[in-house]
Parts: structure tokens; sequence; C-alpha cells
């Protein structure tokens, strides 16, 4: 079968496509035919080797972090699905993978997959994956966003930022999107209420807020000042100067900057899965990639300034 790989840490150029032995799923696991996987900064930051204790420094190395497509066969006591159903989900964050999402065949445990949802394509749906899982628990376990609260979410043309402005908005917030001025329609479609063009817009002439999602994580000094009393903030752009303003906010004032890892199970995908239906959450996709173009996927990728997602398509 044929799977992206790391063959160093590096630029884009490291990944490399190559044959190898299709996994077989174990007790516990299913085997996913893989139709479509996204392009996030975890895949980035793996092949960079920012992330070495995570991904360890023995090459080939796996990458993509999301799937969607169909399952072909089960292990030993699942009883939940069976060949044919069709599913989305994410291997583990934290674990070394020498065959990830980006794979024609990947195998998840049972509790890392969820049934995909209704009445969108598998391309739709991986871009989904992260995104929405990071925003949801972001707005729903992170800050506790409740009805009628003013929230900004940084970054807002962004995987994560349209997921976010969306849920937001499902969750009864008002929503002021921060993003380039040429995606202000985009943005107001998608739900927000006001849309600010980052370029022209200073910290210090927003707010306040209830809520602040930063997806970009920089300067959060600053945007932790416009808080309004009571407010929280939640940054998934982590830096070394990300990491050393959530560790001064701690020790500074009552208004602490949190971040975490998304990492969702099958009951947070199964939620994920509800607003899609529903209508409460849509995928925005940039544009589609062939697997063989994951080199290209991952350059148009970090020069950013795109509204949605970078999509690879597997099998589909």
């Amino acid at each position: 079968m044929r799977a992206a790989q790391i063959t160093s840490f590096g630029a884009p150029d490291v990944l490399r496509i190559t044959e190898t032995e299709r996994p077989s799923p174990g007790a516990g696991e299913v085997l996913v035919s893989v139709e479509a996987s996204s392009i996030n900064g975890h895949d980035t930051i793996i092949r960079s080797g920012g992330v070495k204790m995570v991904s360890g420094r023995t090459f080939p190395i796996g990458t993509g972090l999301d799937f969607a497509g169909v399952v072909v066969t089960t292990g030993p006591d699942v009883e939940s699905y069976r060949a044919g159903d069709r599913v989305w989900g994410m291997v583990h964050p934290r674990k070394r993978h020498t065959v990830a999402g980006a794979a024609e065949y990947v195998v998840v445990p049972v509790g890392r997959i969820s049934p995909a949802p209704a009445g969108v394509s598998a391309i739709e749906a991986t871009s989904l994956v992260v995104t929405g899982s990071t925003a949801l628990i972001a707005l729903r376990d992170r800050v506790r966003l409740a009805e009628g609260e003013r929230v900004l979410v940084r970054g807002a043309a962004g995987g994560v930022g349209t997921a976010a402005v969306q849920l937001a908005q499902a969750m009864g917030g008002h929503v002021t999107a921060l993003a380039r001025d040429r995606h202000a329609a985009d943005l107001h479609d998608l739900g927000a209420d006001k849309v600010l063009d980052y370029g022209t817009t200073a910290a210090e002439k927003t707010g306040p807020f209830d809520v602040i999602l930063d997806t970009v994580g920089s300067e959060l000094h600053r945007y932790r000042s416009r808080l309004a009393k009571g407010g929280r903030m939640v940054t998934v752009g982590l830096s070394a100067a990300a990491l050393a303003a959530i560790a001064a906010s701690s020790i500074h004032g009552s208004r602490r900057i949190r971040t975490f890892s998304a990492n969702p199970d099958s009951a947070a995908l199964d939620e994920l899965a509800d607003h899609v239906t529903a209508g409460a959450l849509r995928p925005v996709v940039h544009r589609v990639y062939p697997l063989a173009d994951i080199v290209t996927a991952h350059e148009a990728f970090e020069r950013g300034g795109v509204l949605g997602k970078h999509v690879l398509a597997v099998s589909c």
C-alpha cells in the first residue's frame, strides 16, 4: 500500500510516498481504507522535528493526524463496527506512528473513531476532525462558553478558526472574527456577527470579550488585556513566546491563558457529527491535493493566508 512518511526532520521535501505492508488490526482495533486525510499543524511540527519526544528519532515516521474512510476488517472482540461502515477519526497525537492517516490504510483503536456524519463527503468530513474537535473542546470544556457571551476568534479564517466561529455561534455566543479583510464575507456567512481586519486592528482597539479563542500564538499578553472581568482565554497556537505568556498568566492576575492538545474520543466525535448533521457546522475546504502531492500541500499550509483546510484525497 502507499503511505506518506517522513524520512528525516526538515522542510516539506523530506516527505516521501512509499510502498509498505498493509497493517492488520489487533484486539479492539479496526482497519480503515482511508479516503481522505488533511494537513494540520501537528503534522508540520512532527515533520520539522519540533516534538522529538513524541515522534522519536527513528525513521520513517508516519504523517497525517486525521482521516475519513471505510472499515475494511475488524480485530478480535470488535462488535461496534463491521466492514463497510463509513467512519472518521484520528490517530493518537502523542504516540509514534510508522503509518498514520495519510496512507491508503490505517489501523486504529475503536475508541478513536466514530461513524462519519451523513451528508458530507470523506474530503469534507476529514477537514473537520481535528479542527472541529479542537474548537469544540476549547469552547465547551476549556472556557465553558455560555449563551450571550462575547467571543473573539483570533485567526478565524484557518481550519480551527472557521470551526470555532460556527460552533461559538451555535452555542449562543456573540462572535467577533479577527482575520484578513478579504475573508470578511465568508466569515459573516459562517456566522460571525462582526469581522475585524487583523492587519489594521490593534489589539487595544478590540473588546472587551468574555472569551478569546486564539489560534495564532503571538501577542497573547496584549489580547489577554482585552478580557472582561471573569473572562477566559485559550490558545491552540503554541510557540516559545506563547508558552511564556501562558506561564506568566498563571502567576499574574486572574485571567489565566489556557492551552491544550485536542485528543478527541469517540464521544467527542459523535457530538461533532451531531453538529454537522444539524447544519451548525459545515466544512470549509480550501484545496484538495492527491496524496502524491503531499509536499506541495505542506508547503501551501505553511504559507498560510487561506480560508479553511488543505485536504489530501487518498483513495476517493
